[in-house]
């Protein structure tokens, strides 16, 4: 993960690298796209702004139906969603457009009258007030102000005539309500009415509380009657113990013993049996008069018993025995009678009572279903109350709404005409979109122009392309003629700045150079052929500045300039080239004369005389018999060569020496001319020992891969493009 982080912050590095790199496209494609958009700009016709004020009240006449109070009052919208974008939305409807575009006879540039769609009302509600604010602008600000005028007059005008048109619908609907209302009142007076005949109801809970106190009353006296009837059946049960018959026997018995008819054929018949008992003890069975006296026994027995019956009014035989009773039994009796004739009226009441509860309790079982039907009846008509007194109330105040003139929105403040021209949305579209599309096309300018260009544009992309290791990075500088060294010689260029401003920051980058030089071989590296891929990428310079830093360094060096095609040396040396390395190769002049010492231990052995075929004196015996002879004086031969692109010479020369130094600059070489010069190389089988980056702008390259500091008592160059005041660039 941290891995894919860098590799995100190379990339945009490498963007942010390619925008300072081609800073004048991006900046050329803004002022361009700027200036034509100001110039639009400044074609455009001034247009002025009117503005005016509308105030929104609640819409009270929409809801008269059911309302009504307070109309005409102002009052907060808020709450009551967004109405005032729904207003707004009525400004600008079709109806209110074309109202103002006949009222004002606005007409298009062909003279025809001016479609709705092209009036561009703008209207805005201001946040937190029930205000919104109605807008046009127009080339002229008098017209502006008149539609902005006109169409806020519209709409409250449309507004008014709409609320009487609602007001109007309202009563005419609450005309036909209030007949429907009266009858549904009536209807529901009438069933509550018959309820409660129907079902005797008054007031059903008083009714209620009386049946239960009722209840419990009668329920105190059946428990009386039942005791009174426990205790004479007791004493009804004691008297009856004391007799030899029932108490239901006792009144008959009673009664027989109180008729005379029956008392009197009684005793007749007892007499009867009295004389007939005494002749039998005188007389057989057979005797006439026993006959006569029984027959006499059972005619009286006959009687007595029809009498009996007849005073009974039952079939049921009472013996004899029992018709005559004596006065304790008689009083038993006659208790006895009262005592069950007491018995009889209190069950008589028992069961009166009984039945009068039941009663109670019927009536009080149904009582919560009547007052349920009682309650939904009086409900009803308590709606249909309210409901006849709100269509009178409404009614009445529909009538008196008519009677007004009362709309939902008033005019707070007239347009007035506008003296000073608006800034435009299209003008603040223009100006930021000059700014914006300039940027855009300057960046994609830029990164077309850096796509386009094939050259090799940071010294990464150059040691990645060609894969030899970076010995040395030489920043780019412009020497301070004022910081030359007093001891040098005047003819020398101040591109040598190791000899002409030592200790400064391109004098710490060329010692880093030649400790590099000491570690990258493990060989001793005495030979070496500076060459580059195109002209113009510094190699001549970078030898001329090796040299004199190992000559610094107390090592005998002698440079010799092998570019017989462009020789530089001589011009960075301020030295004659009448003769030199050509010379000396063909034998045509002795190496003494040709040599220059420039100083103690350096020395330089110029191109000499350009010959028709440089490559061949180079890939010669005699060449390599010069460098021969050369090693046993010197520590460091450093021969400046060709450019790789069209001859061999460096190749060729790099087979002879130790290795050979590749001089990159950034956005000189190209990636063609880069592939050619390595394939030379590579087939030449030379030693490469690395690349030096020459002429680096350090504001262009990734802070990550390189840093610089301070050298101690370091004298700073003028920079130019990299103001590396005080600092030393040094490899991480």
């Amino acid at each position: 993960m941290k891995k894919k982080n860098n590799t995100q912050e190379i990339d945009i590095q490498q963007y942010w690298l390619i925008l300072k790199r081609r800073w004048l496209f991006l900046v050329a494609a803004m002022l361009g796209s700027i200036g034509l958009s100001w110039f639009i700009i400044l074609r455009q016709k001034p247009e002025y702004q009117a503005n005016g004020l509308l105030l929104f009240k609640s819409d009270r006449i929409s809801s008269l139906t059911k309302a009504g109070e307070k109309i005409g009052d102002l009052e907060s919208l808020m709450r009551e969603g967004n109405p005032l974008e729904t207003q707004a939305v009525i400004v600008q409807s079709e109806p209110i457009l074309q109202e103002v575009i006949d009222t004002l006879n606005l007409k298009d540039d062909d003279g025809k009258p001016l479609e709705p769609e092209a009036l561009d009302i703008k209207i805005e509600p201001l946040v937190g007030t029930d205000v919104i604010n109605v807008s046009y602008t127009d080339e002229k600000p008098k017209l502006a102000a008149s539609i902005v005028n006109q169409v806020m007059k519209s709409y409250v005008d449309n507004n008014i005539e709409s609320n009487r048109a609602q007001v109007v619908a309202a009563g005419e609907f609450l005309k036909k309500q209030v007949p429907l209302s009266k009858i549904e009142l009536e209807q529901a007076t009438q069933a509550l009415l018959q309820f409660k005949n129907q079902n005797q109801v008054i007031q059903l809970p008083e009714e209620a509380t009386a049946a239960i106190q009722n209840i419990s009353r009668l329920d105190g006296e059946i428990n009386q009657a039942r005791a009174s009837l426990a205790e004479l059946t007791a004493q009804e049960s004691q008297i009856a113990s004391k007799l030899d018959f029932s108490a239901n026997q006792a009144v008959e018995i009673t009664s027989l013993n109180q008729i005379s008819g029956v008392q009197e054929v009684l005793g007749e018949l007892q007499k009867v049996q009295t004389q007939l008992a005494s002749e039998r003890a005188n007389y057989t069975p057979a005797h006439p008069l026993i006959k006569k006296l029984e027959n006499q026994e059972a005619l009286l027995q006959s009687l007595l018993q029809q009498r009996k019956q007849q005073a009974s009014g039952t079939q049921r035989n009472i013996p004899n025995n029992r018709l005559q009773i004596g006065e304790i039994k008689q009083s038993l009796v006659n208790q006895l009678v009262q005592i069950q004739t007491e018995k009889d009226g209190v069950q008589t009441r028992l069961q009166t009572l009984n039945n009068i509860r039941d009663n109670y309790q019927r009536k009080l079982a149904i009582l919560p279903n009547l007052e349920k039907q009682q309650t939904e009846l009086e409900r009803r008509l308590s709606v249909a109350q309210t409901d006849y007194e709100n269509l009178i109330t409404r009614l009445q105040e529909i009538e008196l709404a008519e009677k007004q003139t009362i709309g939902n929105s008033r005019i707070i403040q007239k347009a007035r005409v506008p003296k000073k021209p608006t800034l435009s949305k299209m003008t603040l579209l223009l100006a930021g979109g000059g700014v914006f599309v300039g940027l855009l096309f300057g960046i994609a300018a830029a990164f077309t122009v850096d796509l386009i260009d094939r050259s090799l544009k940071t010294v990464k992309e150059i040691e990645a392309f060609f894969n030899y290791t970076l010995v040395g990075l030489i920043p780019k500088f412009e020497p301070d003629s004022k910081s030359a060294d007093s001891n040098v010689v005047n003819t020398i260029s101040p591109r040598i700045i190791v000899a002409s401003s030592p200790r400064t920051m391109i004098h710490e980058a060329y010692q880093m150079l030649q400790a590099n030089l000491k570690f990258i071989s493990h060989k001793e590296v005495r030979t070496i052929a500076v060459t580059s891929s195109v002209v113009g990428e510094g190699k001549s310079e970078v030898t001329a500045n090796l040299g004199a830093i190992l000559a610094q360094g107390g090592q005998k060096v002698l440079i010799v300039d092998a570019d017989m095609r462009q020789p530089m040396q001589h011009h960075l040396w301020g030295l004659i080239n009448s003769g030199g390395l050509s010379n000396v190769i063909v034998g045509q002049d002795e190496l003494y004369r040709c040599h220059h010492q420039v100083t103690e231990n350096l020395s330089v052995l110029t191109a000499g005389v350009q010959p028709p075929n440089p490559s061949a004196l180079i890939d010669s015996a005699g060449m390599d018999s010069l460098i021969q002879q050369l090693l046993p004086n010197y520590d460091y031969i450093i021969f400046d060569t060709p450019p790789l692109a069209g001859t061999p010479d460096a190749a060729v020369l790099g087979k002879m020496v130790d290795g050979v130094l590749l001089v990159a600059r950034p956005r000189v070489v190209d990636s063609a001319s880069a592939t050619a010069a390595k394939s030379l190389l590579e087939r030449s089988e030379a030693k490469v020992l690395g690349i030096v980056a020459n002429a680096v702008n350090v504001k262009q390259e990734p802070e990550s891969y390189f840093y610089y500091a301070e050298p101690r008592g370091a004298k700073p160059t003028n920079e130019t493009q990299a103001e590396v005041d005080s600092k030393e660039w040094v490899k991480k």
